[in-house]
């Protein structure tokens, strides 16, 4: 399992399951459009250039869906892009239902906060208070220690019988039985990892502490106050208008997903909903018609790593953005809150890769005022071998992963472990860029002058490594 995301090139496909880990993914495809924040010859928060960025990620095959954008309750892009059906040409738009993956498990955080300002759930309690059959290795685990991934809890989803296990129904009560019996990661509250186990615990909570199944209690509780009528528990026998299909790349083009039975995501990533519904949700949960102010405050304030109650909320030059991704087969999601600028950001895609996410980061920051630069729109100059040479050596990202930087033929080179060579081009002092895949290398100097490191900057993300 890697969790580093880097020069993959596109035609391998990509499965994310439930959502991409904030710390990585499980299997990761990274795409060929580039939507860098940089110098762009657009207006930032222009629709226009809005719906541009999106196109480039759709000519790139690398995303279809549909996404929204508004701020301060005016909707500055609301559009469908490729095929909600490839089979039968039928095109995405903003009532196309799609699963959520795990962009579901911020619904199933807020069902938990509403049970506790009802006295139904202590956040503080052992999950054993709820489930008096829990395994004893859980007893120091809590409900609060499960919405923030730092139970210790290992993810059901990582095992090696995942592949053959997710086609199979399960009841909640057997699929606890899948991992309940497996050794903690960590001591609770000790560490933090990305537990889809957590929240299927979280959804036995909700149900136990209710009295009323998760998905019907989601529906009176969340969807029905806020009249999101296109929203709710996904099932593959139910017939639901306007659901889209879920595909996914290979080296052959695009196949219909593999199949995953969704009795198994539970409040972990089984819902599904449209934009338009999304909105509502962005707007009611942060406009308090859902949580008492010192709940909602409580839900958005991050524990570890970021992550709060399932929302990962990231502080960056002045800007707060509460959001979370997701992915399951045939789907990828992005959703996102900017509070100060009260901007609401929805990407939902039913084409597996990081498409969702590349083109809900770019339009968030085109809707800040920022702008974004497509692949057509880089330039780059050349330089010199003896000046590149600066830049040779081996730069580690992780113990098991490494970039090669080295100087052959005159061209600068990066090579990932474990994948191809591909040339750097410069486009300003230290700052690098690939044209075959949607990545840009910035090198770091010490005090003397010397190149110390890199940051990568791929995927919406930005991954230091240091020189060995």
């Amino acid at each position: 399992m890697s969790n580093t995301i880097v020069f993959e090139t596109v035609g391998q496909g990509a499965r994310h399951l439930f959502r991409t880990r904030h710390g990585g993914v499980r299997l990761a495809l990274v795409s060929l459009t580039a939507l860098a924040l940089s110098a762009a010859p657009a207006l930032a928060q222009d629709p226009e250039r809005m719906d541009e960025v999106v196109r480039a990620s759709v000519e790139a095959e690398e995303f279809s869906g549909s996404v929204l954008v508004a701020r301060d309750g005016e909707v500055l892009l609301d559009r469908g892009y490729g095929f909600a059906n490839r089979e039968w040409s039928i095109p995405n738009d903003g009532d196309t239902k799609f699963r959520l993956a795990s962009v579901s498990k911020q619904f199933t955080a807020v069902a938990i906060m509403i049970l506790n300002e009802r006295g139904l759930v202590d956040l503080d309690a052992p999950v054993k208070t709820y489930l008096p059959d829990a395994p004893a290795a859980w007893d120091g685990v809590t409900i609060r220690y499960l919405l923030t991934h730092t139970s210790g809890v290992p993810s059901f989803t990582d095992f090696d019988d995942y592949e053959t296990s997710k086609t199979q129904p399960a009841t909640i009560d057997s699929l606890i039985a899948r991992f309940r019996d497996h050794p903690l990661d960590f001591q609770p509250g000790e560490g933090w990892t990305y537990s889809n186990s957590g929240y299927v615990l979280l959804t036995a909570v909700v149900e136990k502490a209710s009295g009323k199944s998760y998905a019907d209690f989601v529906a009176e509780a969340l969807f029905q106050p806020l009249g999101m009528s296109d929203s709710g528990y996904d099932s593959h026998a139910a017939i639901l208008p306007h659901r889209a299909s879920g595909y996914a790349p290979t080296a052959r083009g695009f196949v219909n997903a593999d199949y995953v039975d969704m009795s198994i995501p539970q409040g972990a990533g089984a819902l599904y909903s449209t934009t338009h519904d999304l909105l509502k949700w962005e707007q009611g949960l942060f406009g308090g018609r859902l949580l008492r102010p010192e709940s909602l405050t409580l839900l958005t304030t991050p524990v570890r790593n970021q992550y709060a109650f399932g929302l990962v909320v990231k502080e960056k030059d002045g800007d707060t953005t509460v959001a979370h991704s997701g992915g399951i087969e045939g789907f990828n999601t992005y959703m996102a809150f900017d509070p100060a600028r009260r901007t609401t950001v929805v990407v939902l895609g039913n084409l597996n890769g990081p498409g969702a996410d590349q083109v809900g980061g770019s339009l968030m920051a085109l809707a800040r005022g920022q702008t974004v630069t497509l692949p057509g729109e880089r330039q780059a100059f050349t330089v010199a071998p003896e000046v590149l040479r600066a830049y040779e050596g081996v730069y580690e990202l992780s113990p098991t992963f490494a970039i090669t930087v080295s100087v052959v033929d005159g061209k600068l080179m990066a090579q990932a472990t474990g994948q191809s060579a591909f040339e750097l081009h410069a486009e300003a002092a230290d700052a690098f860029f690939l044209r075959v895949v949607d990545a840009q290398v910035t090198f770091t100097r010490d005090a003397s002058g010397a190149v110390d490191g890199l940051i990568l900057h791929q995927g919406g993300r930005d991954m230091p490594a240091l020189k060995k």
